[in-house]
């Protein structure tokens, strides 16, 4: 009889298998891995994109995963923290593919990308690099699985100065993040800003990871009475920044690079008072970069799930991850990082109800979406631009605005050389 004593157990076991491979409930498993800023001045914006990555994969999940030749899978999301440090950046991505089999990892400051731009295409230890980062630098580095997911800040700079010049502004000064994302943001917003006629009267790098008081940098700008200041990094600190200027006695204009976000500096930060923000140009906020529906829905879960404001690095990296699943069903795998990273042309552009954002294609590193930005003025925000940057014609860009799922927003042309050869 001793031998019958866990029969019962085998035998419940047993039914309960069949059940699930009945049901399909038995699947594989796909690790998402992410390395970035998780703790530190910075981690509200590594959570950020976190955020995003964890509403795609509990959506992805609720709606049965995705199947590839036949077989069920789910996603998991692996995160390590690296504090924007490089040498852990690797070793957390090192560690995701060995001991996590990460074939895709997320990560979202240049300064760690570049390393990891390094490694990722090593023989034996590939994976697909999921870039958030829109310094146009990255697009320029031979590297064959590495995809970006904002748009170019070329756009936005471009936009801003012209929006600047229309405003009457002759005059700026920046006040902007340390490092190479910050070093090619105030080179590329200063060489259009004085081909246009503008002049730059101050420039004092901060370092927005680590410093809480800007008063030194300010002060010297603020002495060379300028009209508007280019500022920004995380958007905490970038608060900060807006915060001092305005105690210091400035009430021009603002910029913000585009990793700040104007809506979370607004609604968080500032409480919903827009009093500091008069002449704030920025990144449009989230419910004006999508279908306002489709946004306002997402915008209650993300709220209910999480509390505070949601941001572009949630929408963003939200769309991206639907983007990574829909691109391993296409490609037939989920552990071929260069066959996915090919079939994201085949997908796209997908339903806004999927993909959130008008993402319309990809060419080469840069995936293609509008850089829409927006004006704060006399406590409103006011009508977003779009900035369509990647048609190579008059024609290709007439057609792109078809596609686009229609909202209030007005468009523009604005061809970046880089992308359209």
């Amino acid at each position: 009889m001793r031998r019958w004593k866990h029969f019962p157990w085998i035998f419940v076991t047993a039914i309960l298998a069949m059940v699930l491979l009945a049901s399909g409930a038995w699947a594989g498993e796909v690790v998402i891995g992410f390395t970035g800023p998780l703790s530190g001045p910075a981690a509200q914006y590594g959570r950020d994109n976190v955020a995003g990555l964890e509403m795609a994969i509990k959506d992805i999940n609720e709606t049965g995963g995705i199947t590839v030749d036949g077989e069920k899978y789910s996603f998991r999301l692996k995160t390590y923290d690296d504090h924007i440090d490089p040498t852990a950046a690797v070793n957390n991505a090192r560690r995701l593919k060995s001991r996590d089999g990460a074939n895709v990892i997320f990560n979202p400051v240049f300064n760690t990308l570049a390393p990891l731009m390094e490694i990722n295409e090593m023989r034996g230890s590939e994976f697909l690099l999921m870039a958030y980062t829109s310094t146009p630098a990255i697009d320029f580095i031979d590297n064959n699985l590495t995809i970006s997911i904002p748009p170019p800040f070329k756009a936005y700079a471009w936009a801003y100065a012209d929006i600047a010049w229309e405003k009457g502004w002759r005059r700026g000064a920046m006040v902007v993040t340390l490092g190479a994302y910050g070093d090619e943001w105030r080179e590329t917003f200063a060489g259009h800003w004085e081909d246009i006629g503008g002049e730059i009267v101050a420039d004092k790098p901060a370092n927005y990871y680590a410093e809480t008081d800007f008063s030194s940098q300010l002060a010297a700008v603020l002495a060379k009475n300028p009209d508007f200041l280019l500022i920004g990094g995380p958007s905490d600190t970038t608060a900060l920044v807006i915060e001092q200027a305005r105690n210091m006695g400035f009430d021009g204009g603002m910029i913000m690079v585009d990793q700040a976000k104007m809506d979370y500096i607004a609604n968080v930060a500032f409480d919903g008072d827009l009093s500091l923000m008069n002449n704030v140009i920025g990144v449009a906020r989230t419910l004006d970069i999508a279908p306002r529906p489709i946004m306002e829905k997402f915008h209650e879960r993300y709220v209910s799930q999480y509390g505070g404001e949601d941001t572009s690095e949630n929408v963003l990296n939200y769309a991206a991850m639907r983007m990574v699943a829909a691109a391993m069903e296409e490609a037939g795998t989920v552990d071929d990082p260069k066959a996915v990273k090919a079939a994201f042309s085949g997908i796209l552009p997908m339903e806004p109800e999927k993909s959130l954002v008008a993402y319309m294609g990809i060419r080469g590193t840069r995936l293609l979406v509008p850089g829409t930005v927006q004006v704060i003025k006399d406590g409103e925000y006011q009508m977003p631009n779009q900035n369509i940057w990647w048609p190579k014609t008059e024609a290709e860009y007439e057609n792109v605005l078809k596609k686009i799922p229609e909202r209030k927003v007005t468009s523009r042309y604005l061809p970046i050389e880089e992308y359209i050869k």
